[in-house]
């Protein structure tokens, strides 16, 4: 059950409210073997694999790290995207450190970790989801709604991003333990973007230009869409799917979801029922695609276990029912991108 100040918390780590209802609106690199999943060669009238991505924003709290790492072992090495935000790398006691934007030094929607002992489990977690295969990307930092920032503003949250996460071990005083290959993972291997709040301006996308970002995922599109492309950074859009007894429309994301179902209160002794309801939209969004055009199929989730659990649990059955099938592929935001790379480039002569 959501504690209230959890529940407090989790506002500011969220799309807004408005948005349920939109159209109305340690010590080695990376293991070889989590490589991106290769397509085999097939005959030009068979369908491609069908994509399913995962993600999770603020990617927070210790304990669902380990589930969502589990869950995704269990669904045949499912690759899952956090996104996390620099923040929680920084112990409050040093939380004058990070300054936003526009705003006072000190200063996050999302607070900062309570201990560095809170810090140096969150780092183990994070470098031991890379080597699994799974994907970081940046939630930037305070969880601030950057849709008046500029390019500048953004740039320097994207570099106080940066620099946090390569700082981290040695800032929190375990310097000793950080693990080869960290310095290069932190300098490249975080390769996209979502905004707080999805809010993307188009000083958003000017700025992950000019830092050399390779994706964004911060749209929302009017169903499964392929991403927009224009040779510089590659731009995904979570879905706006049917979802319970009207069939009405909905951001496939957890808080979106939650603020429809129990009105962004929790209701545990209606969990089962919400759960129903999402594993049935989710599933239904899925099918349609991978018995149709074969789109990629996109959800969001949040660190923060809404109407008890009831949108994890109908994650875990999706990915633990469609990941198994050898036509689908439970993938990263990158590892999409190269996928359909290859899909679209011209064949050899």
């Amino acid at each position: 059950m959501l504690r209230s100040s959890a529940i407090l918390s989790l506002a500011f780590f969220l799309p807004l409210p408005l948005m349920a209802e939109p159209l109305q609106e340690a010590g080695q690199k990376a293991d070889q073997t989590a490589s991106v999943p290769q397509e085999q060669a097939t005959p030009a009238q068979e369908k491609p694999k069908q994509l399913l991505l995962i993600s999770f924003d603020g990617a927070h709290d210790n304990a669902l790290w380990t589930k969502s790492r589990d869950i995704a072992r269990r669904a045949n090495n499912a690759h899952f995207t956090y996104f996390l935000s620099c923040t929680t790398l920084i112990p409050r006691s040093a939380s004058k450190g990070y300054q936003a934007p526009g705003k006072k030094a000190g200063r996050s929607n999302v607070g900062f970790a309570p201990t560095v002992e809170d810090v140096t489990t969150r780092l183990d977690n994070l470098w031991n989801a890379h080597l699994e295969g799974h994907e970081i990307g940046s939630h930037v930092c305070g969880h601030f709604d950057g849709k008046d920032w500029s390019k500048a503003d953004w740039l320097s949250e994207f570099s106080t991003f940066r620099t946090t996460l390569a700082n981290a071990w040695k800032a929190n005083g375990v310097g000793d333990k950080e693990p080869q290959g960290w310095q290069d993972f932190a300098a490249h291997g975080v390769k996209g973007v979502r905004a707080p709040y999805l809010s993307a301006p188009d000083s958003l996308v000017e700025a992950e230009k000019a830092f050399g970002f390779a994706f964004d995922a911060s749209l929302v599109t009017k169903g499964p869409a392929l991403p927009q492309q224009d040779g510089s950074v590659t731009r995904f859009g979570l879905p706006l799917i049917p979802e319970g007894p009207q069939n009405r429309r909905i951001i496939g994301m957890d808080y979106n979801l939650f603020v429809r179902h129990s009105a962004g209160i929790d209701n545990p002794s209606r969990s089962q029922e919400f759960e129903e309801r999402t594993y049935a939209a989710f599933k239904s969004a899925f099918e349609d695609q991978y018995n149709g055009e074969r789109i990629p199929v996109q959800f969001g989730f949040h660190f923060v276990e809404m109407n008890a659990g009831a949108y994890w649990r109908a994650m875990e059955r999706l990915v633990t029912d469609v990941c198994q099938r050898t036509d689908v592929a439970c993938v990263s935001y990158s590892e999409a991108m190269d996928i359909l790379a290859k899909r679209q480039a011209p064949p050899r002569s």
